[in-house]
């Protein structure tokens, strides 16, 4: 694991794969630095880990342009060095490109894209410095996948990060660093309950939902073994194979068809 001097930062922490996330480093003995914008969840999860790990809650929304910075400034103040990052902060924006705002489209790139980018050249120093860093980006298995109707940029902003994950893996392994995009299919989480698409996704077979403790696991492992990229679910690595193998236009014909029923398109 990470230096027990330096700590682990992980986004989007207060419900969810970030929850889950910050529990598994927790059980392993890792100090923790947990930020999301919801203070009052923040808190209490702080409070339930502290009795484990050191552990730090700072409320932050990454939607704002100058939260990176205040994260960066507010754990320099406190004394506390970043070993491992977890870029899990994240969300869906539901329906067709314009049936949303420009300004929504906005926060939703600062949140997905330009922050967990923004955190990762600020701490990239420290995350070397410690000698077993690690970078845990929480991407998706829409990622990995051609992009499907509705949430119109969900999955270029998830292949963004994968990618990026891949540069990172290849650039800082000589420092001892480890990067990983953990993917996820559907996951049992407030995510699709914010979006609004629950009566949706319920409709969906019982094989493609995942555990969030399972996932959450599963990412610690692989960055902590150094592998790049993590896909959870037997189910999810056959898709990934057979996609892998089909012809493109086949496949994005396949998707045009079943997104409907996995996305709120209208």
């Amino acid at each position: 694991m990470a230096s027990q001097t330096h700590h682990a930062l992980v986004t989007g922490a207060s419900s969810g794969i970030g929850a889950a996330i910050a529990r598994e480093y927790a059980r392993r003995g890792v100090p923790l630095v947990l930020t999301a914008r919801r203070k009052d969840r923040l808190e209490a999860l702080a409070g339930e880990l502290g009795a484990q790990v050191d552990c730090v809650a700072i409320a932050a929304d990454l939607a704002d342009p100058a939260a990176p910075g205040y994260l960066f400034n507010a754990l320099a103040e406190r004394g506390l060095r970043v070993g491992t990052l977890v870029n899990n902060a994240g969300y869906g924006v539901p329906g067709n490109y314009l049936s949303s705002s420009w300004e929504t489209h906005t926060a939703f790139l600062r949140v997905m894209v330009t922050a967990a980018s923004e955190l990762t050249w600020r701490f990239l120093p420290q995350i070397r410095e410690s000698g077993r860093g690690r970078i845990l980006n929480v991407a998706s298995f829409a990622g990995l996948m051609p992009g499907s109707n509705g949430q119109t940029l969900y999955a270029g902003a998830k292949s963004f990060l994968i990618r990026f994950t891949e540069s990172l893996a290849l650039e800082n392994a000589s420092h001892g660093v480890n990067a990983c995009a953990l993917c996820p299919g559907f996951t049992h989480s407030e995510f699709h309950d914010v979006t609004g698409t629950r009566a949706l996704v319920s409709k969906l077979p019982r094989w493609m939902w995942l555990d969030t403790d399972e996932v959450a696991r599963l990412g610690v492992d692989g960055v902590e073994s150094g592998r790049v990229v993590v896909v959870p679910g037997t189910g999810y690595k056959l898709m990934r194979f057979a996609c892998k193998h089909l012809p493109d236009a086949l496949v994005r014909r396949m998707m045009e068809k079943k997104s409907a029923s996995i996305r709120d398109g209208h």
